[in-house]
């Protein structure tokens, strides 16, 4: 290298680990209620395209070494398929989900029989607002917690001392990014991506101090529901229309994997919505 060659500096070397998700087939979506800024009853919905789409969705996970296990829609239940909102599920502890709108109510006790039903210890959340992974995000050594539209401080405190795990409260403030995984991804322990403009201006602080290095995808990447992804430490499964985000994934040596389900986004949903995934815990040092 001569004394005017640029220094080039790789990306780190990402590891893929073996995950646990649960999904819901798209047996009774349908979009008869508007709960959402991107849910329109007018707009027509196509189930078998949903369903030809979430098929895509569990071979991929499983052709990239992940177990996939499928709860059974109930008929009546049409957002079901967003299996992301059941509950939090971290180290055989699973705390199910107690939904804002009447119109999702019946979902939480629905998954919460499927989780007394496997060996997990299963609580149901108390009186607050819990829409499960929609707003709680596990980060390894902590929890990063929405709080602005669908989930209260209160089910935050809860979810604090039923994990035994820090939560950290951030505020969100754009009524189309109403679940935290809307707006923030966890990539891996230390590596998160999200939309600035999502989030206040003391959230953005605490994101800033606890991730120095985060990807900021723009407002392309988030409306297209390009956060509402899935990583396996390496992969990450997003929406193909998040081309910038898709570049900055690259970059930092992430491999992303583009996955369609614009028919579920019509619900309100991408890729993350519809995967919960059932965390080990890790033994860290909180910092």
């Amino acid at each position: 290298m001569t004394a005017a060659s640029p220094l080039r500096v790789s990306a780190p070397a990402r590891i893929a680990s073996p995950r646990r998700y649960v999904l819901c087939r798209p047996d009774h979506f349908e979009v008869t209620y508007a709960i959402n800024p991107w849910m329109d009853p007018a707009a027509p919905v196509d189930r078998a395209r949903a369903l030809a789409q979430w098929e895509i969705l569990r071979a991929t996970l499983e052709a990239h070494g992940h177990t996939v296990e499928t709860v059974p829609g109930e008929p009546g239940l049409p957002d079901m398929v967003f299996a992301a909102n059941s509950g939090i599920v971290i180290g055989g502890h699973a705390l199910s989900a107690r939904f804002a709108h009447p119109e999702r109510a019946a979902e939480g006790p629905a998954f919460h029989r499927w989780f007394a039903a496997r060996e997990l210890r299963a609580l149901a959340a108390a009186a607050e607002t819990n829409e499960g992974e929609g707003d709680f995000a596990f980060a390894g050594q902590r929890i990063l917690a929405g709080v602005g539209f669908r989930c209260s401080p209160a089910a935050h405190a809860e979810v604090e001392r039923y994990f035994d795990l820090p939560v950290v409260s951030l505020e969100l403030v754009d009524p189309r990014f109403y679940h935290l995984d809307t707006a923030l991804m966890v990539l891996d322990d230390t590596t998160v991506a999200y939309y600035p403009a999502a989030f206040s201006a003391a959230a953005r602080d605490v994101l800033n101090a606890l991730y120095p290095d985060a990807i900021l995808a723009d407002g392309n990447d988030a409306v297209c529901f390009g956060l509402n992804g899935l990583s396996d430490g390496e992969h990450v499964f997003l929406d193909p229309g998040a081309t910038g985000l898709i570049a900055q994934l690259r970059a930092r040596g992430f491999v992303p994997v583009p996955l369609d389900l614009s028919e579920l986004r019509k619900g309100g949903g991408g890729v993350k919505c519809c995967v919960l995934e059932l965390h080990t815990r890790r033994d860290t040092t909180v910092r």
